[in-house]
Formats: C-alpha cells, structure tokens, sequence
C-alpha cells in the first residue's frame, strides 16, 4: 500500500505557496492540502490563510502551480477551505457557498479534483433540523463537483471549542451514525470524508473501526493527535467545552495508536492523500517553531508510513 504523505499548509500563513512547496520538496512530503481562504480577514483560528488566490486563477496562473509543483515532486491533494456552510446569517452562508463555488472550479483546473471542508451546522438547532438545511444548502454544491469531477471531502471535527459555537459546534457530520444520515440525504459519489482520528479520541468513538465501514468514503485523512487530561475531565465532565480537558498535540505526543490507525488504513486499500495537520500550541510561537512541529510529525509517522 502506497498513499501520498503532507501537510495541510494552513500553519505556515507567513509563507508564500512557493516557499512551502520547497520546504515540502526538502523535507521529503509529497502532497499538500492548501489553505484557500478568499481573504486574511478570517477571525477564528487557524482560518484566513491562503496559499492560492483561487478566486483570481487563470489557467496560465494554474498552468504555472502545477509545473512547480512537478518539478519539486510535491502534489496538491485538496483546495482546503473550512467555514461554516451552513452559518444561520445568509449574507454570510451566500459568500461562503460562493467561494467553494469558485474552489470546486480551481480544483479541476489544476487537476487537483478535490475540495476539503465542513458540512456546516446552525449551532442551537437539532441534527434533524440542520439535515433539512443541509438538503437546501448542497445539493446545489454537489451538482456542481460532479459536473467538474471533483469531489468533496468533509472532515469530522465538530467545530466546538469557542463559546460561540456552543453547544452544538459548526460541523454536523461528526460521528458514524451522522454520516450514514449525511449520505442518506445528500446522495452523491462525489460526497466524502477527510478523516480525522483525533476528533473521535476525545469524543469516545472508536477511531479505527469506521475506517472499515467507510472506506469507499473516505477521500483525504488528517494526521493530528490529541491529548486527554483525564483529572480535568474529572472535574469539569463532558459537557464542557472540550479544550477544558484536552489538546491537540502533533503525532505521537497524544493517544492514537498510530501504528492501528495506518494498518487499518491498508487493509482498506486506501490510495489517497494524508496529511499532518499542526493545531499543536507548543509549536506555535514562530514560523520556524510550526517547521519543527511538521518534521518531527513526519519524522515519527514515518516509521509507520512508506
């Protein structure tokens, strides 16, 4: 079994999309997930960054990323983009709707044929009533990625970590049994996972069990571990806002068994794009700091990763 190993650029926004195609081209990645925010105005964390303008590409400019990109031997495994699509104020569910609009169609001029991002969720309303937005809000998406043959990977986090996206988090497509509903509702080929193990450790889910049962659905992975303070969550329970009692740590300073998530990934057969995503506090202080965190990231998954 052979996939593509990277990194998801959004940690390195200090950066030009050249210079993180040659840090990946030293330090032995293959792919990247590139950050595609339409501006740097994004408030929340890890939001706002943008390697490629994809609102301005031009299929000289498109023509130009992927010779880089060939001659450095590093691919482009998705246009990442991770708002709210769902948001309950319309002028800002329109806008968002418009630019994965625009990624769908920089995708397949770039030949990259993949989008990541959320679902989406209005925070205080049920499951049940988010799906009926959601059969409102995608189909139209969807259409759409079919028609340029790019498909559309949603990665499991369920976007609680703020006040202001309690109590329900911005992402309904959080756990198995709400992806069976997922697909039920919104029936399209094109329609998959970015699967992040770290979001299920911390919501008590079996993280290597769906790798099994979804395995025709999952387009992308993330590599992000996550840490437990079993004494905090003592103290403060479940319901409380979960940095309350955990992290995210890069691989190998939390607890995934990394070794049983990859030897699930091969039994699967699967063939795609997995990428270090760095949402690691104690890497954070500096650009250099981030570097650091991604090459002992690569460094340690590759004991498990050929």
């Amino acid at each position: 079994m052979k996939f593509r190993f990277g990194l998801l650029t959004t940690i390195f926004g200090g950066m030009t999309f050249e210079e993180v195609v040659e840090f990946a081209a030293e330090n032995g990645l293959e792919c990247l997930e590139v950050a595609c925010w339409p501006d740097a105005g994004a408030k929340r964390r890890y939001a706002g960054v943008s390697h490629i303008d994809a609102a301005s590409l031009t299929e000289q400019k498109a023509q130009e990323i992927t010779a880089l990109c060939r001659e450095k031997g590093v691919s482009i495994s998705s246009l990442a983009y991770y708002p709210n699509m769902l948001d309950p104020d319309p002028e800002k569910r329109e806008a968002y709707t418009a630019h994965l609009h625009t990624l769908i169609d920089a995708s397949a001029m770039l030949g990259v044929n993949m989008v990541t991002t959320f679902i989406g969720r209005v925070s205080n309303e049920t499951f049940a009533k988010n799906l009926e937005t959601a059969r409102e809000v995608w189909p139209p998406i969807l259409r759409h990625a079919e028609e340029k043959g790019v498909r559309i990977a949603i990665e499991n986090c369920p976007m609680w970590f703020t006040d202001d996206e309690w109590p329900g988090g911005q992402n309904i497509m959080t756990t198995p049994a709400n992806w069976r509903k997922v697909f039920e509702a919104l029936q399209s080929p094109n329609l998959g996972i970015n699967y992040d193990p770290s979001h299920f450790v911390w919501q008590q889910i079996d993280y290597i069990r769906p790798l099994y049962e979804f395995k025709d659905r999952i387009f992308h992975v993330h590599f992000k571990d996550i840490k437990l303070y079993p004494d905090r969550l003592k103290d403060v329970g479940i319901m409380a806002n979960p940095l309350e009692y955990m992290c995210p740590k890069i691989p190998g300073f939390g607890e995934i068994n990394w070794g049983k998530f990859v030897s699930a990934l091969t039994d699967t057969g699967f063939d795609g794009c997995g990428v270090i995503e760095l949402e690691d506090r104690a890497f954070e202080d500096s650009l250099e700091s981030a570097k650091q965190g991604v090459i002992l990231s690569a460094r340690y998954l590759r004991n498990y990763i050929v």
